[in-house]
């Protein structure tokens, strides 16, 4: 992208000056960052991955733990039992260098591919550059990656070196590479205590926190280094924890371990107790002490859980009560709307027909014919009238009538489906409509 802030194109312009990546520097990138292997085959002849050389092993001991070396070109060899005939590696280094006051990470990406026969073939590409400020700013030089999310190595080896957003990839990337043995820091990284350990952290996590943060500093100073590291890869600790380390040191305090007495003051957060206070946060004992915050943190969450469990249970009576209620209701506005018809039954000596009595019956009568006249809500409607049709006490049809016109509007057997009795059913119904409106005006 095109650099926007006056350290974007500070950096930019820098960058151009760099020269590339040296001979020497790809050398070692293939003789350490590259696993350079023997093909053995069953017979025991071994191919060197290096240099193509074939020869035959004389020795069992020549195996993946002890090594070996080739007999042609002297490399350092693993030995594998493989019927492969080709090896491909990507691998990443980074050189560590300064430039126009930047501390300066490159990163290059190298490539490897053997034939069984062939001498290797290598290849190196810088991808990425990290430039980082005597302030701690981190500002990115990449190449373009591929539109592949899966594959991290997707580099476009023909777009250009320019000032990127930053991406998680371009932090790993400097952790994954092993870092070229001749390095130049600048001055402000010596002055913060830098001593050229990286103590198993990233550089570019290392420098950037020992540039911007003056508590990383002080650390690194007094040879806190697990304390350094724990701060460093745990940001949330140092910002809410580093007053209560502070006095911790002021009252000579020894941590043997940070991680654990950080936990300890985290459990002391949670029990609502001081942690500035030296006797909470200084114990003489602290596993006991740990220990016993711990069971206490326990304690707290059973107590929650039961609270919990009792509100739940509270809500859920309290909504079976609010659905019975409910339940009640509906069927009092059912009686009141349809109780002047229970009992009334319309037959031809074959076929029954009769009206539905409660709102349970509404819901058998939908299941069973797989219909919505439970669904849909037709209890509720006070100018409906639903009948079912049976022969031998087996449903047939299911009648709607319209109160307001006394005729029948729906009669319909499973799956809304007419069966062979439909017109009678409805001849039936209608024939009898009297019957109807004589319990509506009684």
């Amino acid at each position: 992208m095109k650099p926007k802030t006056a350290i974007q194109k500070e950096v930019a312009r820098l960058s151009a000056t760099l020269h590339p990546i040296t001979h020497m520097q790809e050398q070692w990138a293939y003789i350490n960052c590259i696993e350079h292997i023997a093909y053995r085959n069953k017979s025991g002849v071994m191919t060197c991955s290096d240099c193509g050389h074939v020869w035959k092993s004389e020795s069992h001991l020549c195996d993946t733990l002890a090594g070996c070396k080739c007999p042609h070109c002297c490399a350092e060899l693993k030995a594998y039992d493989t019927r492969k005939r080709s090896d491909r590696q990507t691998q990443y280094f980074c050189v560590i260098t300064t430039c126009g006051g930047y501390q300066v990470i490159r990163v290059a990406q190298v490539q490897s591919v053997s034939r069984k026969g062939e001498p290797r073939q290598n290849a190196c590409m810088e991808v990425v550059q990290r430039w980082i400020s005597p302030e701690g700013k981190v500002t990115t030089m990449a190449l373009l990656r591929g539109m592949s999310f899966m594959y991290c190595d997707s580099w476009s080896i023909w777009s250009k070196m320019e000032v990127r957003t930053h991406h998680p990839l371009y932090d790993n990337v400097c952790k994954w590479g092993k870092v070229y043995p001749r390095k130049r820091y600048v001055p402000q990284l010596y002055r913060n205590g830098f001593k050229g350990d990286f103590h198993g952290i990233s550089p570019i996590t290392l420098f950037k926190a020992l540039l911007s943060d003056p508590r990383i500093e002080t650390l690194m100073k007094a040879g806190e280094i697990d304390e350094m590291k724990h701060f460093i890869l745990n940001p949330s600790n140092a910002d809410d924890l580093w007053a209560s380390y502070l006095i911790a040191k002021r009252h000579h305090y020894k941590i043997n371990n940070i991680s654990l007495w950080c936990d300890y003051l985290r459990m002391l957060i949670n029990l609502g107790q001081d942690i500035r206070n030296p006797k909470n946060i200084c114990p003489e004992d602290f596993i006991n002490a740990h220990d016993s915050a711990s069971r206490k943190i326990e304690s707290k969450h059973r107590k929650e859980r039961i609270v919990a469990e009792r509100r739940r249970e509270a809500e859920r009576r309290e909504r079976e009560q609010r659905r019975l209620l409910e339940e009640q209701q509906r069927e009092e506005d059912f009686k009141a709307l349809k109780s002047k018809f229970f009992g009334l039954v319309i037959t031809d000596n074959e076929i029954s027909v009769k009206v539905l009595e409660s709102i349970e019956e509404y819901f058998e009568e939908g299941m069973t014919q797989d219909i919505c006249v439970f669904g849909a809500g037709y209890y509720k409607k006070a100018d409906t009238l639903i009948l079912s049709a049976r022969i031998d006490g087996q449903i047939i049809e299911t009648v709607e009538v319209d109160l307001n016109t006394l005729k029948v509007v729906q009669c319909h057997g499973k799956y809304n489906k007419d069966t062979e009795y439909h017109n009678r059913i409805i001849d039936l119904v209608n024939s009898n409509a009297r019957l109807i409106k004589a319990r509506m005006t009684a």
